[in-house]
């Protein structure tokens, strides 16, 4: 029953359903595949499987008494170590947190749990979710599943990679700079960032501001349609949550769990390469500029533009150090050797603002937010490449240099994703094809404000026309030569900080 595992998430629910098969049957496949493939590419880093296969025989008991099923009923389910689980060790990539097992589920893992997904262990992420490579010093690097000696991306790379692997058909994960976006490119699945406030959160440091959420990570755009429609919910504890009196918006899961493939031949496209800032590769743009030609003759309207993203590096830089200060300041002072580089760096980073350096992030924000309104009075979508530059080796902390260019930060490569961060419109990153290394191309798909099912409509009818063409569906990692491959951990440097 192997098999099972790489079949869609939605199309395994059909079969729980109708008792075809097991949650147990499907839930063995999945810890099959992972046995078989995890030490090549170190992506799922704590497994539950007593508790999991507790879980699936729980639903599976369900199915036989005829109960209304969930949405996720026996689906087995990965999470980001970022993320709570009851009685689940969770590390957030830290050594202060090594053997940390919380007491409860986040709101957002809870709500996965309510739809009937089985959690079946965590994934790997960089320190605290701060890196665009996962890599961190409790559980080490995860390499790339079609290259482990490449980055992931991050940080949600290793929910990426396990579902690339087919080690589960779901798994969560957060995006601040892109790290729903970053990795799921790098990997060759779907990863996308709904629009602020759809998938209410509890933990943000910063209620008010709408950098980071969680969202849904998937093989295809119907999976992760299916997950977002457990995740959206409101929560009183979240105030970019909002729900109107009597008009329960977030929780309409018919809203998201069956996008219907948008009419392309009606649709208007704007691309841009690098929203005007953002250093892009220039073999990125060779295959970007492929793709748009590729799609061009499908829709009404494709023309080069972007909204105006003047002054985004710096308002992002300093907005997100505003983040990590409030999160790890305390921290810094007390024990700053717990801190690996990229935390380090944003703290201090936050350090030398003032409150001049923040009122001016800020306004940029706003001033950015509304380009981005003006903008979509003229197209449906915008399209983008996902991530600057092609996947190089997990040993490199992050791109010091792109075509002979030095990067202003560690996380300056990620501008194609924090362009769209900084607006809060929903985006997607949808698999086509490889580009000129043979690794993974992700195609950003942006909406217009509060427009997921845009998205999702958009990104659905795309990857249906692209099914037929070898060089444009979503690539598939060599699995064979993965369970032959020598366990990660053995690479030198493989629980270094840097």
């Amino acid at each position: 029953m192997d098999g099972l595992c790489d079949s869609s998430a939605i199309e395994l629910g059909r079969l729980i359903a109708r008792r075809a098969i097991s949650p147990v049957e499907l839930l063995d496949a999945c810890l099959a595949r992972i046995s078989a493939t995890n030490h090549a590419v170190n992506a799922v880093v704590t497994l539950d499987e007593a508790g999991a296969r507790t879980a699936a025989k729980a639903a599976e008991a369900a199915v036989l008494r005829g109960d209304d099923l969930g949405a996720l009923h026996g689906l087995p389910l990965l999470i980001k170590d970022t993320q709570d689980t009851v009685g689940l060790r969770t590390t957030y990539g830290s050594p202060l947190f090594a053997n940390h097992v919380p007491a409860a589920d986040q709101a957002s893992v809870a709500r996965l749990r309510a739809a009937g997904a089985v959690i079946i262990g965590k994934t790997n992420t960089p320190e605290w979710a701060a890196g665009g490579n996962t890599r961190n010093p409790v559980h080490g690097a995860t390499g790339n599943p079609f290259d482990p000696s490449r980055s992931a991306a991050g940080s949600s790379g290793g929910s990426a990679v396990a579902l690339a692997c087919g080690m589960a058909p779901l798994a969560s994960g957060s995006d601040t700079g892109g790290s729903l976006r970053n990795p799921a490119g790098y990997a060759g699945i779907v990863g996308m960032r709904p629009s602020y406030g759809l998938v209410a959160s509890e933990r943000r440091a910063f209620g008010w501001s709408n950098l980071s959420t969680d969202g849904p990570m998937a093989r295809n755009v119907a999976d992760a349609a299916l997950m977002l429609s457990a995740m959206a919910s409101d929560d009183a504890r979240d105030p970019l949550a909002y729900t109107l009196p009597g008009e329960p918006l977030r929780g309409r899961r018919e809203r998201w769990n069956a996008p219907r493939p948008a009419e392309l031949a009606r649709l208007r496209v704007a691309f841009t390469e690098d929203f005007g800032f953002a250093p892009t590769e220039r073999a990125i743009r060779r295959v970007f500029r492929h793709r748009v030609e590729q799609l061009a003759p499908m829709v009404a309207e494709c023309r080069e533009a972007t909204p105006d993203c003047s002054g985004a590096d710096d308002a992002f830089a300093v907005l997100r150090a505003a983040l990590f200060l409030a999160t790890h300041g305390k921290t810094y002072k007390e024990r700053r050797d717990m801190l690996g580089p990229n935390v380090r760096a944003n703290v201090e980073e936050g350090l030398g603002y003032n409150l001049e350096d923040y009122a001016r992030a800020a306004a940029a924000q706003t001033r950015i937010y509304r380009a981005y309104q003006s903008f979509f009075e003229h197209c449906d979508v915008l399209i983008s490449p996902t991530i600057t530059l092609s996947p190089r080796p997990w040993s490199e902390l992050y791109p010091t240099e792109i075509d002979g260019a030095p990067t202003k930060s560690y996380f300056h490569w990620l501008a194609l994703a924090y362009a769209v961060t900084l607006a809060g419109h929903p985006a997607l990153s949808l698999p086509v094809g490889v580009d000129e290394a043979g690794m993974p191309f992700g195609l950003q798909i942006v909406g217009p404000r509060g427009g997921d099912a845009i998205v999702l409509a958009v990104a659905a009818a795309l990857e249906a026309a692209f099914a037929a063409r070898a060089d444009l569906r979503r690539p598939v990692p060599d699995l064979a030569r993965l369970a032959a491959a020598p366990p990660l951990s053995a690479a030198p440097d493989f629980l270094a900080w840097d």
